[in-house]
């Protein structure tokens, strides 16, 4: 460690000492864990480096510029989001390359146009209807063709004519360019073990380098061919014919996301911080103030289901025994025996829900609070 170096760790632990404790924090709170949140940005880079892709994030996990601008900084290149307002936010930040992985909803083509006029925006196609919506409005688009590769959500099945029909109408038209093929495997998180979330990825792969060689043959370029999901990410062996990938939940993981073996729980660097509200005498379980519209109502992959798996105590670390057991808007109860007015530390179930709660994340180091970040949450 250079001399630099040395000096700039040692400020850092100093002003981490005399940061305000966990412990004080008003809640229900949302912890973002900084040295966790780094090391995973920092991994899922390399594995996109070493799989021959660029990182496209999808930023609709953390909804957070001071996230997104570390991804950047990392290497990440563009970034993906759900909503048409996440783009603007992030436009307004400074990101000008963003795809927009959502079905075009054509009662916002006119926002999307002007929006397409300040930056590059990705929009997203499956349909004949959506194209026909893009080629009356009077502005440029880049277009994103996306394809169904098993999980039957939305996407030109990828055994389909369409396939070819809708690109070549969008290659066609004169103020639409055909900027990429996208696809999700979705159904990567119903995988039963590594081996099953890997062929999945692999039947996505294979989907999208099918794809790209379907419209060459039709003279079509396909432009960028884009995929992926964390688990998928976490275990794809190949991505040989790819361009990009486009993970989200990596940046936090959750507990369903390691049931699924794609990290550790100390790779979780998002949970949060409750306290309990009431306990009776004695008695097991109690109430916190964890419920739904802290943790969401995802009820996660254990059987019995459950809202979210509680910590032994606020430094972490391995799981205990207890969890949320049930939620109402603000409630939620709790097995164990606890007292009026401990703090407790959940690990939730989905993280990008969870996320979608709150507006801001308490940012840590160990225990330790440092800063506050905005969560971009507007739907407007």
């Amino acid at each position: 460690m250079n001399a630099g170096n040395h000096a700039t760790h040692e400020s850092r632990d100093a002003a981490t000492r005399a940061a305000p404790h966990l412990s004080g924090l008003p809640t229900p709170a949302l912890v973002l864990d900084l040295d966790v949140l780094e090391n995973n940005l920092r991994v899922m880079q390399e594995r996109a480096d070493a799989l021959g892709v660029r990182l496209r994030p999808h930023v609709k996990t953390h909804k957070c510029v001071e996230i997104a601008e570390r991804q950047r900084g990392g290497g990440a290149r563009g970034i993906t989001v759900s909503t048409l307002a996440e783009a603007r936010v992030f436009a307004e930040a400074g990101f000008d390359d963003i795809l927009w992985a959502f079905p075009l909803n054509l009662s916002r083509v006119g926002e999307a146009a002007e929006l397409s006029r300040e930056i590059e925006l990705g929009v997203t196609v499956d349909s004949h209807a959506a194209v026909a919506a893009l080629e009356t409005a009077a502005a440029r688009f880049s277009v994103w063709l996306e394809i169904d590769c098993g999980y039957g959500r939305s996407g030109v099945p990828h055994d389909s004519d369409r396939v070819v029909e809708v690109a070549a109408r969008i290659a066609r038209a004169n103020r639409l360019t055909l900027r990429g093929c996208l696809t999700h495997a979705g159904h990567t998180y119903a995988a039963d073990s590594p081996a099953a979330i890997a062929a999945v990825a692999e039947e996505e792969r294979q989907t999208m380098v099918d794809a790209g060689r379907v419209l060459r043959a039709a003279g079509i370029e396909p432009g960028t061919l884009s995929l992926g999901s964390t688990p998928g990410m976490s275990r794809v062996e190949t991505l040989a014919g790819v361009d990009e990938a486009r993970p989200g939940n990596y940046a936090l993981y959750d507990y369903s996301q390691t049931r699924l073996g794609s990290c550790s729980v100390r790779d979780c660097a998002v949970t949060i911080l409750s306290t309990v509200v009431s306990a009776g005498d004695g008695a097991i379980g109690a109430i916190a103030d964890c419920g739904a519209l802290a943790l969401s109502k995802d009820l996660g992959p254990d059987d019995p289901p459950h809202y979210g798996r509680l910590f032994p105590d606020l430094a972490g670390g391995e799981l205990g025994d207890d969890r949320v057991t049930s939620v109402s808007q603000e409630h939620g109860r709790i097995s164990g025996r606890y007292a009026v007015g401990e703090k407790i530390r959940v690990l939730p179930n989905h993280a990008c829900l969870t996320v979608a709660q709150f507006d801001h994340f308490e940012v840590v180091l160990g225990r330790r609070v440092v800063d506050r970040w905005k969560i971009r949450r507007t739907r407007d």
